[in-house]
């Protein structure tokens, strides 16, 4: 299903749904009140690089001695591997290609929930009343997620125990670690959770990587480029989510930076990455930047990744996953924002953000749903690649 079909989805069906459902469970949240967590699942359907996001969140529950689940859609489950911090029979994946297969998965998740126990639920979804809905009747005693009390955002009803206040002001792995912090009180709290978050809380552990793993990938670059030695490579990940086209840098940007890349950088190859379906449009780029520029779109697979980036010199990349799977290697990544704000959203590992910090920007948030009016991205439009060039050189060049 496309996005604003699953949109109009959430909003006609799941508003009823989520008020008649608060109040048909009711009488089973009096019978089973909240108790010490063991049996946790997290939910967190659509958003691949909060998977990496939520990670501090999750290795300190860990840490609590909680055995953790999973819930994602299909598409976005092969992200939880980077970490592996849950366990895979733990994860279960939902089908969101048509709405059968979708309800088919939500029926056999709630099956699943009481198969394992789950006493525990955190919602980190801001946008979504279908995940309110699978944290609702999980059958969980525990109900963790963000309440818009008197705030302006979505109406996801009132099936929460945790109900953690939403701060627009801190990013949005704190916010994560609010809704642990949240579960793992002693004390009724309204809103959860008056603590402190520190930036140690929220530094996020690498992947381990093994020079197999790296030698591999570099077999399949000089497969591709035969004369291929031990130039330094530069990736360009110029694609976004199709959940917002709008933080895509324009593609003659990237081509008109590349030229003066390879120019001035003779040592240098740039390596163009994204999911196979992105491969044919990656191909005017490399048409453009010549032989020394490769489309690597699905040339790996993600377990692949880590690797890639292990082994590369920096990643230029719109805001989108890859931003954040690079976190779990040291690789300089420098990430486009303008819809989206770094100060809530940046990458948790070595980044620096190319942010304009227009009026209008950021145009997204908790209270719109994610949907902008915004028909012309001028806050990444207006980021000239002269400007970019001159950061990424003064990276290449320390």
């Amino acid at each position: 299903m496309n996005i604003d079909l699953m949109r109009k989805i959430d909003y006609w069906a799941g508003i009823p749904i989520s008020f008649i459902s608060t109040y048909l469970l009711k009488p089973s949240y009096i019978l089973n009140p909240p108790k010490a967590p063991k049996n946790i699942l997290m939910i967190e359907l659509s958003e691949m690089g909060s998977t990496i996001l939520c990670d501090p969140m999750m290795q300190k529950l860990k840490g609590e001695g909680t055995n953790l689940h999973f819930v994602i859609f299909k598409k976005n489950a092969p992200s939880l591997s980077l970490l592996n911090t849950v366990e895979k029979n733990n994860i279960f994946t939902i089908r969101e290609d048509s709405l059968f297969t979708l309800l088919y998965d939500t029926f056999s998740f709630l099956l699943w929930c009481r198969k394992k126990k789950i006493d525990s639920v955190i919602d980190l979804e801001l946008f979504s009343r279908f995940t309110a809905l699978l944290t609702g009747f999980s059958g969980a005693v525990n109900r963790v997620g963000f309440h818009s009390f008197f705030n302006e955002g979505l109406y996801r009803g009132d099936m929460l125990t945790h109900k953690v206040a939403y701060n627009p002001h801190m990013h949005i792995a704190k916010n994560f670690i609010s809704l642990s912090n949240a579960l793992l009180s002693n004390t009724k709290e309204t809103p959860y959770s008056k603590k402190m978050i520190t930036e140690d809380e929220v530094i996020l552990k690498k992947a381990s990587i093994s020079q197999q793993e790296k030698e591999n990938v570099l077999t399949k670059i000089k497969h591709v480029l035969p004369l291929f030695d031990k130039e330094k490579i530069i990736i360009f990940n110029a694609n976004a989510s199709d959940l917002m086209p709008l933080r895509r840098w324009p593609r003659e940007y990237f081509i008109e930076l590349g030229i003066k890349l390879l120019e001035n950088y003779p040592d240098i190859i740039i390596l163009l990455t994204g999911a196979p379906s992105e491969r044919e449009g990656l191909d005017h780029i490399r048409i453009a930047l010549g032989e020394r520029c490769i489309n690597f779109a699905g040339s790996t697979t993600f377990a692949e990744l880590a690797p890639l980036y292990a082994i590369s010199r920096l990643m230029l990349t719109n805001d989108s996953g890859p931003a954040h799977f690079a976190a779990v290697t040291d690789l300089p990544t420098f990430v486009f924002f303008g819809p989206e704000t770094p100060a809530l959203y940046g990458s948790l590992g070595n980044f620096t953000p190319l942010y304009a910090n227009l009026a209008c920007s950021p145009c997204v948030s908790a209270a719109n749903h994610r949907k902008t009016a915004c028909d012309d991205n001028q806050c990444v439009k207006v980021i000239m690649p002269d400007y970019v060039y001159s950061v990424l050189s003064n990276e290449l060049n320390s």
